[in-house]
């Protein structure tokens, strides 16, 4: 069955770093897009970033651009989020999604790993 299971998480100060990761099980994760999603308390799924099968094409939400990049390993499974320059405002439940079409949404999500930015 699909698995993501993202780790990484963490409390930050501002400005400030983390590198999150998913690991993909269960589907040829080379054939598929991926997502990074967050969830903030009290407030809906913002789509963060997304990465093309090869890893060439990647497309950020304005509020995340220039600080977070995105990538993935193929060879292990493995999606990356790394996040610099991280502002309280960034303080969510992170999630990795599997999104089939490239168009924000996605079939399968893992369980998220949380992200705190505060001093």
């Amino acid at each position: 069955q699909v698995q993501l299971v993202e780790s990484g998480g963490g409390l930050v100060q501002p400005g400030g770093s983390l590198r999150l990761s998913c690991a993909a099980s269960g589907f040829i994760f080379s054939r598929y897009y991926m997502i990074w999603v967050r969830q903030a308390p009290g407030k809906g799924p913002e789509w963060v970033s997304g990465i093309s099968t090869g890893g060439i094409s990647t497309r950020y939400a304005d509020s995340v651009k220039g600080r977070f990049t995105i990538s993935r390993d193929n060879a292990k499974n493995t999606l990356y989020l790394q996040m610099n320059s991280l502002k309280p405002e960034d303080t969510a439940l992170y999630y990795c999604a599997r999104d089939p079409s490239g168009t924000g949404d996605p079939d399968y999500w893992g369980q998220g790993t949380q992200v705190t930015v505060s001093s």
